[in-house]
Protein backbone atom coordinates (compact mmCIF):
# COMPACT_ATOMS: atom_id res chain seq x y z
CA UNK A 1 0.00 0.00 0.00
CA UNK A 2 1.37 3.35 -1.07
CA UNK A 3 0.43 6.84 0.00
CA UNK A 4 2.61 8.93 -2.29
CA UNK A 5 1.17 11.30 -4.89
CA UNK A 6 2.42 10.54 -8.39
CA UNK A 7 1.60 11.72 -11.92
CA UNK A 8 2.19 9.59 -14.99
CA UNK A 9 0.91 9.45 -18.54
CA UNK A 10 0.36 6.83 -21.20
CA UNK A 11 0.58 8.18 -24.73
CA UNK A 12 -0.58 6.78 -28.01
CA UNK A 13 -0.77 8.36 -31.46
CA UNK A 14 -4.00 10.24 -30.75
CA UNK A 15 -4.58 10.69 -27.04
CA UNK A 16 -2.66 11.27 -23.85
CA UNK A 17 -4.26 10.06 -20.65
CA UNK A 18 -2.96 11.78 -17.52
CA UNK A 19 -4.02 10.47 -14.14
CA UNK A 20 -3.39 12.02 -10.76
CA UNK A 21 -2.65 9.37 -8.13
CA UNK A 22 -4.19 10.28 -4.78
CA UNK A 23 -3.94 8.56 -1.43
CA UNK A 24 -6.15 5.48 -1.33
CA UNK A 25 -6.47 2.11 0.35
CA UNK A 26 -5.56 0.38 -2.89
CA UNK A 27 -3.82 1.96 -5.85
CA UNK A 28 -2.64 0.99 -9.29
CA UNK A 29 0.84 -0.46 -9.51
CA UNK A 30 3.65 0.24 -11.95
CA UNK A 31 5.86 -2.14 -13.90
CA UNK A 32 8.54 -2.09 -11.19
CA UNK A 33 5.95 -3.20 -8.63
CA UNK A 34 4.90 -6.31 -10.53
CA UNK A 35 5.51 -9.53 -8.63
CA UNK A 36 8.58 -11.57 -9.74
CA UNK A 37 6.23 -14.27 -11.02
CA UNK A 38 4.49 -11.86 -13.41
CA UNK A 39 7.51 -10.00 -14.79
CA UNK A 40 8.50 -12.74 -17.31
CA UNK A 41 4.93 -12.86 -18.66
CA UNK A 42 4.90 -9.07 -18.95
CA UNK A 43 8.19 -9.01 -20.87
CA UNK A 44 6.93 -11.76 -23.21
CA UNK A 45 3.77 -9.72 -23.81
CA UNK A 46 5.80 -6.61 -24.69
CA UNK A 47 7.89 -8.66 -27.10
CA UNK A 48 4.74 -10.04 -28.73
CA UNK A 49 3.39 -6.50 -29.17
CA UNK A 50 6.63 -5.39 -30.81
CA UNK A 51 6.44 -8.38 -33.16
CA UNK A 52 2.79 -7.46 -33.94
CA UNK A 53 1.69 -10.85 -32.64
CA UNK A 54 -1.35 -9.24 -31.07
CA UNK A 55 -3.45 -12.35 -30.33
CA UNK A 56 -0.58 -13.89 -28.36
CA UNK A 57 0.04 -10.58 -26.58
CA UNK A 58 -3.62 -10.44 -25.54
CA UNK A 59 -3.48 -13.92 -23.99
CA UNK A 60 -0.30 -13.04 -22.06
CA UNK A 61 -1.67 -9.71 -20.84
CA UNK A 62 -4.89 -11.36 -19.72
CA UNK A 63 -2.79 -13.71 -17.57
CA UNK A 64 -0.77 -10.81 -16.13
CA UNK A 65 -3.90 -8.88 -15.20
CA UNK A 66 -5.58 -11.91 -13.65
CA UNK A 67 -2.92 -11.96 -10.92
CA UNK A 68 -2.08 -8.25 -11.10
CA UNK A 69 -5.44 -6.44 -11.50
CA UNK A 70 -3.98 -3.12 -10.34
CA UNK A 71 -1.45 -3.00 -13.21
CA UNK A 72 -2.98 -0.15 -15.25
CA UNK A 73 -0.26 0.10 -17.90
CA UNK A 74 -0.80 -3.57 -18.75
CA UNK A 75 -4.55 -3.02 -19.06
CA UNK A 76 -4.00 -0.05 -21.36
CA UNK A 77 -1.71 -2.00 -23.68
CA UNK A 78 -4.13 -4.94 -23.62
CA UNK A 79 -6.99 -2.68 -24.70
CA UNK A 80 -4.93 -1.12 -27.46
CA UNK A 81 -4.12 -4.58 -28.86
CA UNK A 82 -7.75 -5.67 -28.60
CA UNK A 83 -9.01 -2.56 -30.40
CA UNK A 84 -6.57 -3.10 -33.27
CA UNK A 85 -7.69 -6.72 -33.64
CA UNK A 86 -11.36 -5.81 -33.31
CA UNK A 87 -11.08 -2.99 -35.84
CA UNK A 88 -9.63 -5.25 -38.50
CA UNK A 89 -12.11 -8.05 -37.81
CA UNK A 90 -15.23 -5.88 -37.70
CA UNK A 91 -14.29 -3.82 -40.75
CA UNK A 92 -14.16 -7.06 -42.74
CA UNK A 93 -17.64 -7.87 -41.45
CA UNK A 94 -18.87 -4.31 -42.00
CA UNK A 95 -20.08 -4.18 -38.40
CA UNK A 96 -17.58 -1.90 -36.71
CA UNK A 97 -19.06 -0.43 -33.59
CA UNK A 98 -21.37 -3.37 -32.74
CA UNK A 99 -22.55 -3.69 -29.18
CA UNK A 100 -21.01 -7.11 -28.44
CA UNK A 101 -22.44 -9.77 -26.15
CA UNK A 102 -24.56 -7.68 -23.78
CA UNK A 103 -26.11 -10.79 -22.22
CA UNK A 104 -22.69 -11.99 -21.09
CA UNK A 105 -22.05 -8.65 -19.42
CA UNK A 106 -25.44 -8.64 -17.71
CA UNK A 107 -24.65 -12.02 -16.13
CA UNK A 108 -21.47 -10.56 -14.61
CA UNK A 109 -23.16 -7.58 -12.94
CA UNK A 110 -24.19 -9.47 -9.81
CA UNK A 111 -20.90 -11.39 -9.29
CA UNK A 112 -19.00 -8.10 -9.75
CA UNK A 113 -20.70 -6.73 -6.62
CA UNK A 114 -19.92 -9.80 -4.49
CA UNK A 115 -16.44 -10.62 -5.79
CA UNK A 116 -15.07 -7.69 -7.83
CA UNK A 117 -11.50 -9.02 -7.90
CA UNK A 118 -12.56 -12.44 -9.15
CA UNK A 119 -14.93 -10.94 -11.74
CA UNK A 120 -12.38 -8.58 -13.32
CA UNK A 121 -10.79 -11.30 -15.52
CA UNK A 122 -14.26 -12.32 -16.73
CA UNK A 123 -15.04 -8.72 -17.67
CA UNK A 124 -11.77 -8.59 -19.58
CA UNK A 125 -12.77 -11.73 -21.47
CA UNK A 126 -15.95 -9.95 -22.57
CA UNK A 127 -13.93 -6.89 -23.56
CA UNK A 128 -11.69 -9.12 -25.65
CA UNK A 129 -14.77 -9.88 -27.78
CA UNK A 130 -15.70 -6.19 -28.06
CA UNK A 131 -13.27 -3.73 -26.43
CA UNK A 132 -15.60 -0.83 -27.28
CA UNK A 133 -18.67 -2.33 -25.62
CA UNK A 134 -20.52 0.35 -23.66
CA UNK A 135 -21.88 -2.17 -21.16
CA UNK A 136 -18.55 -3.93 -20.58
CA UNK A 137 -16.60 -0.72 -20.08
CA UNK A 138 -19.27 0.61 -17.75
CA UNK A 139 -19.11 -2.58 -15.68
CA UNK A 140 -15.31 -2.35 -15.61
CA UNK A 141 -15.68 1.21 -14.34
CA UNK A 142 -18.07 0.18 -11.56
CA UNK A 143 -15.96 -2.83 -10.55
CA UNK A 144 -12.77 -0.80 -10.46
CA UNK A 145 -14.49 1.76 -8.23
CA UNK A 146 -15.39 -1.03 -5.77
CA UNK A 147 -11.72 -2.03 -5.69
CA UNK A 148 -10.66 1.63 -5.32
CA UNK A 149 -8.78 1.38 -8.61
CA UNK A 150 -9.85 4.88 -9.55
CA UNK A 151 -7.45 5.33 -12.47
CA UNK A 152 -8.58 2.04 -14.00
CA UNK A 153 -12.16 3.23 -13.60
CA UNK A 154 -11.35 6.45 -15.44
CA UNK A 155 -9.54 4.52 -18.18
CA UNK A 156 -12.63 2.37 -18.81
CA UNK A 157 -14.78 5.41 -19.58
CA UNK A 158 -11.95 7.25 -21.36
CA UNK A 159 -12.06 4.38 -23.87
CA UNK A 160 -15.69 5.23 -24.58
CA UNK A 161 -14.94 8.95 -24.67
CA UNK A 162 -12.26 8.46 -27.30
CA UNK A 163 -13.97 5.91 -29.54
CA UNK A 164 -17.72 6.46 -28.94
CA UNK A 165 -18.12 10.09 -27.83
CA UNK A 166 -21.81 10.06 -28.72
CA UNK A 167 -22.48 8.04 -25.54
CA UNK A 168 -23.02 11.14 -23.41
CA UNK A 169 -24.51 9.08 -20.58
CA UNK A 170 -21.15 7.47 -19.86
CA UNK A 171 -19.33 10.74 -20.46
CA UNK A 172 -21.45 12.28 -17.73
CA UNK A 173 -20.38 9.46 -15.40
CA UNK A 174 -16.73 10.11 -16.31
CA UNK A 175 -17.04 13.83 -15.58
CA UNK A 176 -18.67 13.11 -12.23
CA UNK A 177 -15.90 10.63 -11.44
CA UNK A 178 -13.22 13.24 -12.11
CA UNK A 179 -15.05 15.73 -9.91
CA UNK A 180 -15.25 13.19 -7.09
CA UNK A 181 -11.47 12.70 -7.40
CA UNK A 182 -10.84 16.47 -7.24
CA UNK A 183 -9.81 16.62 -10.91
CA UNK A 184 -12.01 19.49 -12.15
CA UNK A 185 -9.80 20.32 -15.14
CA UNK A 186 -10.34 16.82 -16.56
CA UNK A 187 -14.07 17.07 -15.77
CA UNK A 188 -14.22 20.34 -17.74
CA UNK A 189 -12.70 18.65 -20.80
CA UNK A 190 -15.25 15.84 -20.61
CA UNK A 191 -18.18 18.25 -20.21
CA UNK A 192 -16.94 20.21 -23.23
CA UNK A 193 -16.90 16.97 -25.25
CA UNK A 194 -20.50 16.31 -24.18
CA UNK A 195 -21.53 19.79 -25.30
CA UNK A 196 -20.01 19.11 -28.73
CA UNK A 197 -22.29 16.09 -29.03
CA UNK A 198 -25.40 17.66 -27.44
CA UNK A 199 -25.08 21.47 -27.52
CA UNK A 200 -28.31 21.97 -25.54
CA UNK A 201 -27.32 19.70 -22.62
CA UNK A 202 -27.98 22.06 -19.70
CA UNK A 203 -26.37 19.70 -17.16
CA UNK A 204 -23.14 19.60 -19.16
CA UNK A 205 -23.14 23.35 -19.74
CA UNK A 206 -23.53 24.06 -16.02
CA UNK A 207 -21.07 21.29 -15.17
CA UNK A 208 -18.44 22.75 -17.50
CA UNK A 209 -18.77 26.19 -15.91
CA UNK A 210 -18.67 24.86 -12.35
CA UNK A 211 -15.77 22.50 -13.04
CA UNK A 212 -13.81 25.24 -14.78
CA UNK A 213 -14.31 27.51 -11.78
CA UNK A 214 -13.17 24.74 -9.43
CA UNK A 215 -10.11 24.12 -11.59
CA UNK A 216 -9.20 27.80 -11.47
CA UNK A 217 -9.68 27.90 -7.72
CA UNK A 218 -7.54 24.80 -7.30
CA UNK A 219 -4.80 26.21 -9.50
CA UNK A 220 -4.69 29.59 -7.80
CA UNK A 221 -5.37 28.13 -4.33
CA UNK A 222 -8.22 30.52 -3.62
CA UNK A 223 -9.59 30.37 -0.09
CA UNK A 224 -13.14 30.95 1.11
CA UNK A 225 -12.40 34.49 2.24
CA UNK A 226 -11.05 35.67 -1.11
CA UNK A 227 -13.56 37.16 -3.51
CA UNK A 228 -13.42 36.68 -7.24
CA UNK A 229 -13.13 40.42 -7.82
CA UNK A 230 -10.05 40.67 -5.56
CA UNK A 231 -8.28 38.02 -7.62
CA UNK A 232 -8.97 39.54 -11.03
CA UNK A 233 -5.91 41.20 -12.47
CA UNK A 234 -8.10 43.87 -13.94
CA UNK A 235 -11.24 44.81 -12.01
CA UNK A 236 -12.74 46.49 -15.06
CA UNK A 237 -12.33 43.25 -17.03
CA UNK A 238 -14.33 41.46 -14.34
CA UNK A 239 -17.09 44.07 -14.66
CA UNK A 240 -17.19 43.55 -18.41
CA UNK A 241 -17.49 39.77 -17.94
CA UNK A 242 -20.31 40.23 -15.47
CA UNK A 243 -22.16 42.52 -17.86
CA UNK A 244 -21.77 40.18 -20.80
CA UNK A 245 -23.20 37.25 -18.83
CA UNK A 246 -26.37 39.03 -17.73
CA UNK A 247 -29.53 37.95 -19.49
CA UNK A 248 -31.92 40.50 -17.97
CA UNK A 249 -30.57 43.62 -19.65
CA UNK A 250 -32.98 46.16 -21.13
CA UNK A 251 -33.06 46.79 -24.87
CA UNK A 252 -31.07 50.00 -24.41
CA UNK A 253 -28.46 48.25 -22.29
CA UNK A 254 -28.13 45.43 -24.82
CA UNK A 255 -27.67 47.90 -27.66
CA UNK A 256 -25.08 49.84 -25.68
CA UNK A 257 -23.25 46.62 -24.89
CA UNK A 258 -23.42 45.60 -28.55
CA UNK A 259 -21.92 48.91 -29.69
CA UNK A 260 -19.09 48.52 -27.20
CA UNK A 261 -18.30 44.99 -28.37
CA UNK A 262 -18.45 46.13 -32.01
CA UNK A 263 -15.61 48.54 -31.19
CA UNK A 264 -13.62 45.64 -29.73
CA UNK A 265 -14.39 43.56 -32.81
CA UNK A 266 -13.27 46.32 -35.20
CA UNK A 267 -10.00 46.56 -33.28
CA UNK A 268 -9.41 42.79 -33.55
CA UNK A 269 -11.78 40.96 -35.95
CA UNK A 270 -9.96 37.66 -35.37
CA UNK A 271 -10.68 37.47 -31.64
CA UNK A 272 -12.82 34.35 -31.14
CA UNK A 273 -14.28 35.44 -27.78
CA UNK A 274 -15.37 38.80 -29.19
CA UNK A 275 -17.04 37.21 -32.24
CA UNK A 276 -18.92 34.77 -29.99
CA UNK A 277 -20.01 37.55 -27.64
CA UNK A 278 -21.22 39.69 -30.52
CA UNK A 279 -23.17 36.76 -31.94
CA UNK A 280 -24.77 36.16 -28.52
CA UNK A 281 -25.73 39.83 -28.18
CA UNK A 282 -27.39 39.87 -31.61
CA UNK A 283 -29.20 36.66 -30.61
CA UNK A 284 -30.55 38.40 -27.49
CA UNK A 285 -31.60 41.31 -29.68
CA UNK A 286 -33.32 38.78 -31.99
CA UNK A 287 -31.33 40.09 -34.93
CA UNK A 288 -30.97 36.61 -36.34
CA UNK A 289 -29.16 37.59 -39.55
CA UNK A 290 -26.32 39.35 -37.72
CA UNK A 291 -26.27 36.62 -35.06
CA UNK A 292 -25.70 34.10 -37.82
CA UNK A 293 -22.95 36.25 -39.36
CA UNK A 294 -20.90 36.43 -36.17
CA UNK A 295 -21.50 32.87 -34.96
CA UNK A 296 -20.49 31.65 -38.42
CA UNK A 297 -17.32 33.75 -38.24
CA UNK A 298 -16.63 32.46 -34.71
CA UNK A 299 -17.00 28.90 -36.03
CA UNK A 300 -14.43 29.70 -38.72
CA UNK A 301 -12.02 31.14 -36.14
CA UNK A 302 -12.47 28.10 -33.88
CA UNK A 303 -11.25 25.67 -36.55
CA UNK A 304 -14.50 23.76 -36.63
CA UNK A 305 -16.09 23.89 -33.16
CA UNK A 306 -19.24 21.73 -33.49
CA UNK A 307 -21.21 23.76 -30.94
CA UNK A 308 -20.57 26.98 -32.88
CA UNK A 309 -21.49 25.27 -36.15
CA UNK A 310 -24.80 24.23 -34.61
CA UNK A 311 -25.42 27.68 -33.19
CA UNK A 312 -24.73 29.44 -36.51
CA UNK A 313 -27.07 27.02 -38.27
CA UNK A 314 -29.79 27.77 -35.70
CA UNK A 315 -29.38 31.52 -36.23
CA UNK A 316 -29.55 31.11 -40.01
CA UNK A 317 -32.71 29.04 -39.64
CA UNK A 318 -34.31 31.71 -37.47
CA UNK A 319 -33.35 34.46 -39.92
CA UNK A 320 -34.96 32.58 -42.80
CA UNK A 321 -38.02 31.73 -40.70
CA UNK A 322 -38.40 35.41 -39.86
CA UNK A 323 -38.34 36.25 -43.55
CA UNK A 324 -41.03 33.62 -44.19
CA UNK A 325 -43.24 34.99 -41.40
CA UNK A 326 -42.92 38.50 -42.81
CA UNK A 327 -44.03 37.15 -46.16
CA UNK A 328 -46.95 35.34 -44.49
CA UNK A 329 -48.07 38.60 -42.90
CA UNK A 330 -47.88 40.32 -46.28
CA UNK A 331 -49.98 37.56 -47.88
CA UNK A 332 -52.56 37.78 -45.08
CA UNK A 333 -52.78 41.53 -45.58
CA UNK A 334 -53.14 41.11 -49.35
CA UNK A 335 -55.15 37.89 -49.88
CA UNK A 336 -55.93 38.75 -53.48
CA UNK A 337 -52.28 39.08 -54.45
CA UNK A 338 -51.76 35.77 -56.29
CA UNK A 339 -48.12 36.51 -57.08
CA UNK A 340 -47.31 37.10 -53.42
CA UNK A 341 -49.05 33.85 -52.41
CA UNK A 342 -47.10 31.92 -55.03
CA UNK A 343 -43.86 33.45 -53.77
CA UNK A 344 -44.71 32.35 -50.22
CA UNK A 345 -45.47 28.78 -51.36
CA UNK A 346 -42.26 28.64 -53.37
CA UNK A 347 -40.15 30.04 -50.49
CA UNK A 348 -41.67 27.52 -48.08
CA UNK A 349 -40.93 24.63 -50.40
CA UNK A 350 -37.36 25.78 -51.04
CA UNK A 351 -36.76 26.34 -47.33
CA UNK A 352 -37.97 22.88 -46.38
CA UNK A 353 -35.81 21.27 -49.07
CA UNK A 354 -32.84 23.32 -47.91
CA UNK A 355 -33.35 22.28 -44.28
CA UNK A 356 -33.45 18.62 -45.27
CA UNK A 357 -30.26 18.98 -47.33
CA UNK A 358 -28.47 20.82 -44.51
CA UNK A 359 -29.54 18.23 -41.93
CA UNK A 360 -28.44 15.37 -44.20
CA UNK A 361 -25.06 17.03 -44.63
CA UNK A 362 -24.58 17.30 -40.86
CA UNK A 363 -25.56 13.65 -40.39
CA UNK A 364 -23.13 12.56 -43.10
CA UNK A 365 -20.34 14.34 -41.22
CA UNK A 366 -21.28 12.82 -37.87
CA UNK A 367 -23.64 9.86 -38.38
CA UNK A 368 -23.51 8.72 -34.73
CA UNK A 369 -24.84 11.98 -33.25
CA UNK A 370 -28.46 11.43 -32.06
CA UNK A 371 -29.14 15.19 -31.96
CA UNK A 372 -28.29 15.51 -35.66
CA UNK A 373 -30.44 12.48 -36.41
CA UNK A 374 -33.35 14.19 -34.64
CA UNK A 375 -32.84 17.40 -36.63
CA UNK A 376 -32.86 15.43 -39.89
CA UNK A 377 -35.95 13.50 -38.82
CA UNK A 378 -37.70 16.75 -37.92
CA UNK A 379 -36.77 18.35 -41.26
CA UNK A 380 -38.08 15.30 -43.14
CA UNK A 381 -41.28 15.32 -41.06
CA UNK A 382 -41.91 18.99 -41.85
CA UNK A 383 -41.38 18.36 -45.54
CA UNK A 384 -43.93 15.54 -45.48
CA UNK A 385 -41.38 12.73 -45.91
CA UNK A 386 -42.75 10.73 -42.97
CA UNK A 387 -41.39 7.31 -43.95
CA UNK A 388 -37.87 8.70 -44.43
CA UNK A 389 -38.05 10.48 -41.05
CA UNK A 390 -38.79 7.36 -38.99
CA UNK A 391 -35.36 5.59 -38.97
CA UNK A 392 -33.55 8.82 -38.06
CA UNK A 393 -35.94 9.55 -35.21
CA UNK A 394 -35.61 5.99 -33.94
CA UNK A 395 -31.83 6.39 -33.79
CA UNK A 396 -32.23 9.74 -32.00
CA UNK A 397 -34.03 8.05 -29.07
CA UNK A 398 -30.58 6.88 -27.88
CA UNK A 399 -29.94 10.34 -26.45
CA UNK A 400 -31.71 10.46 -23.05
CA UNK A 401 -31.68 14.26 -23.04
CA UNK A 402 -33.91 14.55 -26.12
CA UNK A 403 -35.68 11.18 -25.89
CA UNK A 404 -39.06 12.64 -24.87
CA UNK A 405 -39.33 15.14 -27.71
CA UNK A 406 -38.10 12.51 -30.16
CA UNK A 407 -40.83 10.10 -29.03
CA UNK A 408 -43.39 12.90 -29.34
CA UNK A 409 -42.33 13.58 -32.92
CA UNK A 410 -42.28 9.86 -33.68
CA UNK A 411 -45.86 9.68 -32.42
CA UNK A 412 -46.87 12.53 -34.73
CA UNK A 413 -45.04 10.89 -37.63
CA UNK A 414 -46.85 7.59 -37.16
CA UNK A 415 -50.13 9.51 -36.81
CA UNK A 416 -49.47 11.20 -40.14
CA UNK A 417 -49.19 7.71 -41.67
CA UNK A 418 -52.44 6.63 -39.90
CA UNK A 419 -50.43 4.12 -37.86
CA UNK A 420 -52.31 5.03 -34.70
CA UNK A 421 -51.32 2.05 -32.55
CA UNK A 422 -47.61 2.74 -33.08
CA UNK A 423 -48.17 6.44 -32.44
CA UNK A 424 -49.85 5.66 -29.10
CA UNK A 425 -46.94 3.38 -28.17
CA UNK A 426 -44.40 6.19 -28.68
CA UNK A 427 -46.40 8.66 -26.62
CA UNK A 428 -46.97 6.11 -23.84
CA UNK A 429 -43.20 5.55 -23.67
CA UNK A 430 -42.67 9.31 -23.51
CA UNK A 431 -45.17 9.66 -20.65
CA UNK A 432 -43.34 6.94 -18.70
CA UNK A 433 -40.32 9.25 -18.55
CA UNK A 434 -42.33 12.31 -17.43
CA UNK A 435 -43.16 12.60 -13.74
CA UNK A 436 -44.06 16.29 -13.54
CA UNK A 437 -47.01 17.89 -15.32
CA UNK A 438 -44.94 20.45 -17.20
CA UNK A 439 -45.47 21.89 -20.68
CA UNK A 440 -43.86 18.84 -22.30
CA UNK A 441 -46.14 16.36 -20.57
CA UNK A 442 -49.19 18.46 -21.45
CA UNK A 443 -48.13 18.46 -25.11
CA UNK A 444 -47.64 14.67 -25.12
CA UNK A 445 -51.00 14.07 -23.39
CA UNK A 446 -52.79 16.43 -25.79
CA UNK A 447 -51.30 14.66 -28.81
CA UNK A 448 -52.25 11.30 -27.32
CA UNK A 449 -55.81 12.55 -26.79
CA UNK A 450 -56.04 13.67 -30.42
CA UNK A 451 -54.89 10.28 -31.68
CA UNK A 452 -57.37 8.43 -29.48
CA UNK A 453 -60.03 10.77 -30.90
CA UNK A 454 -58.91 9.91 -34.44
CA UNK A 455 -59.25 6.23 -33.52
CA UNK A 456 -62.75 6.78 -32.20
CA UNK A 457 -61.72 5.90 -28.63
CA UNK A 458 -63.56 8.73 -26.87
CA UNK A 459 -62.95 7.34 -23.37
CA UNK A 460 -59.15 7.23 -23.74
CA UNK A 461 -59.15 10.63 -25.46
CA UNK A 462 -61.15 12.19 -22.64
CA UNK A 463 -58.86 10.63 -20.03
CA UNK A 464 -55.84 12.30 -21.64
CA UNK A 465 -57.58 15.68 -21.87
CA UNK A 466 -58.82 15.44 -18.27
CA UNK A 467 -55.28 15.00 -16.94
CA UNK A 468 -54.42 18.36 -18.47
CA UNK A 469 -57.72 19.96 -17.42
CA UNK A 470 -57.07 19.12 -13.76
CA UNK A 471 -53.93 21.26 -13.64
CA UNK A 472 -54.32 23.78 -16.49
CA UNK A 473 -57.88 24.86 -17.35
CA UNK A 474 -56.71 27.23 -20.09
CA UNK A 475 -54.53 24.82 -22.05
CA UNK A 476 -55.60 24.97 -25.71
CA UNK A 477 -59.18 23.67 -26.05
CA UNK A 478 -59.12 21.01 -23.30
CA UNK A 479 -61.73 22.85 -21.20
CA UNK A 480 -64.19 22.82 -24.08
CA UNK A 481 -63.45 19.15 -24.86
CA UNK A 482 -63.80 18.01 -21.23
CA UNK A 483 -66.83 20.11 -20.28
CA UNK A 484 -68.74 19.28 -23.46
CA UNK A 485 -68.44 15.57 -22.59
CA UNK A 486 -70.59 16.14 -19.49
CA UNK A 487 -73.38 17.85 -21.39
Amino acid sequence: MRTSSVNFSVRDSQTTYIFEKNQSAMAEITETELSPALRPLWLKALSAVQMNNLEYAVSLLQAVLKDGPAFLEGRMILRKCEIQIYSKTEKKKGLFGSSGNSMGIMKLASPAKKDPTGTLPLIEKELEKDPLSDAANELLFETAIRLELYETAAFALETIRKHKPENVKLLHRLAEHYLSREMPAKATEVYNDIIKQTPNDSVAIKGAKDASARASMKKQRWDENTSMRDLMRDASENEELEKSSRSGLTLEQLEARRDKVIDKYNADPNNLATAKELGALYEQLEDWANAYTFFHWAHTLSNGDIALSTKSAQMRDRALETELKALEVAVAANPEDVQLAEQLAQNRSLRLAEQVAEAKGRVDQNPTDPQLRFELGYALYRSGEFTAAIPHLQQATRNPHIRTKVLLLLGRTFRSKNMFDLAIKQLTDALADLNVMDSTKKEVLYEKGLIHHDMGDKVAALDAFKQIYEVDYGYRDVAERVESSYS
